[in-house]
């Protein structure tokens, strides 16, 4: 099977599954944890090593963006320590963005919180309801397989969702893709942009960039207002 007809058997056979038989909350803990754990291994640049520059057309660009910055140390660390046997873990259900995060913005600076939320739920829902040349396919668990994986690389877990998805779904090539894009975006290149979905067209693989995005902000605010609400409280 090609890559794109792989990923469409997947998706098929994972909603057959949970029609079939749902997982237990301590298996989807279980496949949290693991997935969480491996996330800390995926390195930017992947299997190949890729230069500390990045070639987007012909042109090579160097990374080092310390003359534009106050702090030139200043960068993506992760959560926690490779090798740490309990790491941390944020639990979406006790903090968020539709019941703690969103009001809250809006408190500290009036209506920012609707506008916030209007670009998380657009970007989260756009869709063309195709893959590649496929059409009319429904790709809400690939969506939800990318977001939730952005935020289980920043240590958030959703109780009601099978991370198990996120590995039958993601192959490393994309894991490597996403995990540079969204912590060491001066790293991408082009060649890692060409190495996953080869098959997509670029509209769709853009899509697959926005969401990363607007996942990451929205990871980085639940931790900035929880902070906020625990120093309020």
């Amino acid at each position: 099977l090609s890559e794109l007809e792989a990923l469409m058997e997947r998706m098929k056979r994972l909603q057959e599954d949970k029609e079939d038989e749902e997982a237990s909350q301590e298996e989807m803990a279980t496949r949290f944890e693991k997935e969480k754990k491996e996330s800390l291994l995926v390195i930017s640049g992947g299997i190949c090593t890729f230069p500390v520059q990045f070639s987007f057309d012909d042109e090579i660009v160097s990374t080092d963006v310390s003359r534009y910055v106050e702090d030139p140390g200043f960068g993506y660390k992760d959560f926690a320590r490779r090798g740490e046997d309990h790491l941390p873990t944020f639990r979406a259900q006790d903090y968020t963005w539709e019941n703690h995060g969103f009001s809250l913005v809006n408190r500290l600076y009036s209506d920012i919180g609707h506008l916030l939320d209007e670009k998380f739920r657009m970007v989260y829902n756009l869709t063309y309801n195709t893959m590649a040349t496929h059409e009319d396919v429904d790709t809400t668990t690939l969506r939800r397989a990318l977001f939730n994986y952005v935020h289980c690389m920043y240590g958030i877990r959703y109780d009601d969702y099978d991370y198990g998805e996120v590995n039958q779904l993601l192959e490393r090539s994309l894991k490597v893709y996403i995990k540079t894009v969204t912590c060491y975006p001066e790293r991408t290149t082009k060649r890692m942009y060409d190495s996953y979905w080869r098959q997509f067209k670029h509209s769709e693989k853009v899509h697959v960039n926005l969401l990363l995005m607007e996942a990451r902000m929205q990871a980085e605010l639940l931790y900035a207002l929880r902070a906020i609400t625990r120093h309020l409280t």
